[in-house]
């Protein structure tokens, strides 16, 4: 009809949506169906195995109630016990049948014999299937299941459960059944409700889709230009308040929007859309990424002082127009922010190495130069470490006037004329930073040297070359220690880095301040160790004693760790003989110095008793036994004792060549012959000092003349990656390699071979080359025990001094002889001899067989004798006894030119009238 309006009703305009596929809604509705017809028959199928499985373990457990509650009764025990069960059982479990829905009850006796069953026929006959299970289930007092496949009434499962008696024995078994289908009819209940379940949420989304339609037309095709312009201008609004740049391309490359943050970041004006944007100011490299269409995220690109991170995406991609979109991020704080991050890092870095690199020895230059390594080039490009004079010679630091320093580690440029050298003594004066930062105790900053020159006023000229050479910051941090300042140490900068600022104190004060400790320790450490290391030297030989029978030579090499406790020694022993020691101390520091110390004088002093070498080491033994105990006894803290201590004794006799050697747990000597060859001596080995009870044995090796024994401690054969029998095999190829040359060269032909850069425990070593005594300086006579032998043996001797050349100490020799001789005679035991060595000085030795030995007294007026003696030890440089296995040796020394103190300072008639044939 004209003039009608056509009337859109909402919910007709729904349902053709609805049901036109190439509409949204019509999509959206297909969808929903297809997805609700999925979860329908997803959902049928789980019920339907789920029913199936619940009617599974709904007709075990029913079948199993029901069995269980029959068998229970009492009245059901004492009816099979009864004349006839069938007659009361079969209407009771008819009941029961009925009552619990089951498909039968069965009642049967222990031979398998029905009683009931829902067919009386049946009754009377054998049960069908598993008896013998369910008997055995029955004896043991439980219920047996079973599942009947393709039985009368189909598949169904059965249950036997027992039938005691009050005492608990078995009368009989009770069978209750029930079908599957019976069990899973649940399934046929439940489908009305899924499928109403189904079509209601069909519906609901077919009306679900309609109202979305509905809203969907509203918001689109029934907005007004007004809604429309508030919904642009809140687009607009966001577009521009967002803190990321945003621009468009077109496919022309001309701008089609441009964002406030783009026009802010970018420093462009207003009023640029439709213009290209390669003309617009943009650096070049930044047009060609936005021009270029190609993907790329976070591109970092300067843009006046700014750091932006690009991301540009093409518009193309997806069927849309050709173009591009660039976001741009001022990153600049962010990199600020990171840069500073990588700097602490990089500190923490430092830092930690500086912990693990500086003092990796006591040694308080090394720490210094170590400081220095750390600091250059990461934190400066030159560093200077200056110390106390008191502090590098490992004593107590002390503030001196004017501060002065000496320059002990340098490095970064140490070629710079301004930089004092290496050793210098440093004069700051109070004007400078230096200064400055020792008395306040903190780090002191010149960030700009060339805006003063207090940092140079002890010297100008230094000063100015330094400038000159490009340094142009300065950081002076104190060193100290336990609230004493040890030094300072500089660290410059040169042109080609930034100045140091305020930040920078506290990094420079951290690792001084951990290095300050390391050269502290290094400082205490120098110290003690110099006191150790006095304090064996003073126990040490400094030099070797004058003698004739050896041509010794000896090195001692202490350990870089620590002192410790070897020792050696050269003792000369009357009759032209010689003592070798070599000794070792477990341990090293003071205790092992002492205690070594302690272990000489003891070898000295018995040595001076002349006593056999496996004499020596067993009162040496029981010395060491004692000082233990003694230690142990008073509860010493820290005592760990002196067992472990090893000893070497030899005596080499120049006259006869032939040394004898005793060990106590220490390395045998080593014996080169004149030819060359180096052999190791058969010593029987021997416990070390302070285990006590086990005797010493001795050796006797006869030297040539000219052979060298070598004696040593383990250090120099022993390392830690070195075996002992590889260190001895070494020792013998050096000394050979050395063969024909002095003992001083042997030794530091041995020493060059075997010893490390840094020894890890102390080495002795002392080379002995053997010389004999002429047999023309040797006289010796048969004494017989007749008083009239010493006339004749005087003359004798007189003659043999004269041989000599030695008249002038004649007559005091004879007196010698003659009380000797008279006292061997008288005193002693045959046979007796005497021998006359010239050496060094005149030796006269009287030996007898007796053990008994004279003694030294001063005789008063009235005695009548007791003056020999006396007389023997005034005209005698030295005199003594020694005992031998065979008896005693009375031994005599004597100047070889002029006459013997006592006889030039005691006139002659005095000691003709202190002179008595009589005895001692």
């Amino acid at each position: 009809m004209a003039g009608h309006r056509r009337i859109h009703h909402p919910l007709r305009a729904g349902s053709r949506s609805l049901l036109n596929p190439r509409s949204l809604a019509g999509q959206v509705f297909i969808l929903q169906v297809v997805i609700v017809v999925l979860l329908v028959v997803a959902a049928v199928s789980a019920l339907a195995l789920q029913a199936k499985r619940d009617g599974n373990d709904a007709a075990e457990h029913r079948s199993l109630s029901v069995a269980e509650t029959f068998a229970a009764s009492p009245a059901v025990a004492r009816a099979m016990d009864g004349p006839d069960p069938t007659a009361e059982l079969q209407p009771r479990a008819e009941a029961v049948r009925k009552r619990a829905d089951v498909d039968y009850i069965v009642v049967f006796d222990l031979d398998g014999i029905r009683v009931t069953h829902p067919d009386r026929k049946l009754i009377g006959k054998h049960v069908v299937g598993a008896f013998g299970a369910a008997l055995a289930a029955a004896r043991k007092g439980q219920p047996f299941t079973e599942v009947i496949p393709g039985g009368p009434l189909g598949d169904a499962v059965d249950t036997t459960a027992p039938i005691t008696r009050s005492d608990g024995s078995l009368v009989g078994m009770v069978s209750a059944g029930i079908t599957l289908e019976r069990a899973e009819n649940t399934l046929d209940r439940q489908m009305p409700v899924l499928l109403g379940a189904a079509a209601l949420g069909l519906g609901l989304a077919a009306g679900g889709t309609a109202l979305v339609t509905r809203r969907l037309r509203r918001q689109t095709h029934g907005l007004g230009q007004a809604e429309m312009t508030r919904m642009y201008e809140h687009h607009d609004a966001v577009l521009h308040a967002v803190r990321e740049g945003v621009v468009i391309l077109g496919g022309d490359g001309r701008l089609l929007l441009v964002n406030d943050e783009a026009r802010r970041l970018l420093e462009l004006p207003d009023g640029l859309d439709g213009r290209a944007v390669d003309e617009v100011g943009l650096p070049d490299r930044l047009v060609e990424l936005m021009r270029s269409e190609r993907s790329t995220t976070d591109e970092v690109h300067h843009v006046g002082q700014r750091l932006l991170a690009v991301n540009v995406r093409s518009t193309a991609r997806g069927g849309g127009p050709r173009g591009s979109v660039t976001t741009l991020r001022d990153t600049t704080e962010l990199a600020a922010l990171t840069g500073r991050a990588e700097v602490a890092g990089e500190r923490l870095k430092l830092l930690y190495e500086s912990g693990v690199r500086i003092g990796t020895t006591l040694d308080v230059v090394r720490t210094a130069e170590e400081l220095a390594e750390v600091a250059v080039p990461r934190f400066a490009d030159i560093v200077t470490v200056d110390l106390l004079d008191a502090v590098t010679e490992g004593g107590e630091p002390s503030v001196h006037a004017g501060w002065r320093m000496r320059r002990t580690a340098t490095r970064g440029g140490p070629g710079e004329p301004g930089l004092y050298p290496i050793g210098e003594l440093i004069h700051f004066v109070s004007t400078t930073p230096q200064v400055r930062a020792l008395n306040e105790g903190r780090a002191a900053l010149v960030a700009d040297l060339t805006r003063t020159d207090e940092w140079s006023d002890q010297d100008r000229a230094r000063g100015a070359a330094l400038l000159e050479a490009g340094v142009h910051s300065l950081v002076t941090v104190p060193l100290r220690a336990r609230g004493v300042v040890l030094g300072m140490v500089n660290f410059w900068r040169m042109e080609a880095s930034p100045p140091f600022q305020e930040e920078d104190l506290s990094f420079a004060e951290e690792v001084s301040a951990r290095a300050a400790v390391c050269i502290d320790n290094a400082r205490r450490y120098a110290r003690e160790h110099a006191m150790a290391v006095t304090l064996q030297r003073s126990l040490l030989p400094r030099g070797l004693p004058e003698q004739d029978a050896l041509d010794v030579a000896w090195r001692y090499l202490p350990a870089q760790a620590g002192v410790g406790g070897d020792w050696f020694d050269v003792i000369p022993l009357p009759g032209a003989r010689v003592a070798l020691v070599v000794g070792d101390v477990v341990g090293h520091g003071l205790h092992a110095a002492a205690t070594m110390g302690r272990l000489r004088t003891a070898v000295h002093n018995f040595s001076s008793l002349d006593l056999p070498v496996d004499e020596l080491l067993g009162h040496l033994d029981e010395l060491v036994t004692r000082i233990d105990s003694e230690e142990d006894s008073e509860g010493a803290r820290g005592w760990e004792g002196v067992t472990g201590a090893t000893c070497l004794y030899a005596i080499y006799d120049s006259v006869s060549g032939v040394c004898t050697v005793a060990t106590a747990g220490h390395p045998g000597p080593a014996l080169m012959g004149p030819d060359g060859t180096v052999t190791y001596p058969d010593v029987p080995p021997s416990p070390p000092l302070g285990l006590g009870g086990h005797p010493f044995e001795t050796t006797e090796l006869r030297l040539t003349e000219g052979s060298s024994l070598v004696l040593f401690t383990d250090g120099l054969v022993e390392d830690r990656g070195r075996d002992i029998d590889v260190g001895l095999s070494m020792l013998a190829g050096a000394l050979e390699g050395a063969a024909g040359r002095s003992p001083e060269e042997m030794c530091q032909a041995a020493v060059d071979a075997m010893v490390p850069e840094r020894p890890s425990d102390d080495i002795a070593l002392v080379v002995a080359r053997t010389r004999l005594l002429a047999p023309t300086k040797v006289a010796d006579w048969e004494v017989a025990p007749d008083p009239a032998e010493v006339g004749r043996l005087r003359a004798e001797c007189g003659a043999q001094l004269a041989e000599w050349g030695l008249s002038d100490i004649g007559f005091s020799t004879e007196l010698i002889l003659s009380e000797l001789i008279t006292n061997a005679i008288r005193y002693g035991a045959p046979p007796v001899r005497l021998r006359l060595l010239r050496d060094r000085c005149l030796i006269c030795e009287v030996a007898d067989s007796s053990s008994t030995a004279p003694h030294l007294r001063r005789a008063t007026s009235t005695d009548e004798g007791g003056r020999g003696l006396f007389l023997v030890a005034h005209l005698s440089q030295r005199w003594g006894t020694r005992y031998t296995p065979g008896g005693k040796v009375i031994w005599t020394e004597q100047q070889l030119s002029g006459a013997s103190a006592a006889a030039i300072e005691t006139p002659a008639d005095v000691l003709l009238d202190q002179f008595d044939d009589t005895g001692f």
